[in-house]
C-alpha cells in the first residue's frame, strides 16, 4: 500500500523531493492532488519510517 509523506506546493519541487528519494533508494511516486494544485509525494507502507527521515533531512537543509 502507498502512503503519502508529503504534499508539495509545486511540480518542481515534487520533482526534486523525488530525484532525492529515489537516489537513495526508495520508491517514489508523484500525483497531482484532487482538489488543489498541489503534488503529494507516496511511497511504500514498508518504506515509511526510513523515507521520512530522509525527507526530513532534505527539507532542513
Amino acid at each position: 500500500m502507498w502512503t503519502v509523506i508529503y504534499i508539495s506546493p509545486s511540480v518542481k519541487m515534487a520533482e526534486k523531493i523525488q530525484e532525492r528519494l529515489t537516489a537513495e533508494g526508495f520508491l517514489v511516486k508523484v500525483k497531482q492532488a484532487a482538489v488543489s494544485k498541489q503534488y503529494e509525494m507516496l511511497v511504500p507502507e514498508s518504506e515509511l519510517d526510513e523515507a521520512l527521515e530522509v525527507l526530513n533531512s532534505i527539507l532542513h537543509r
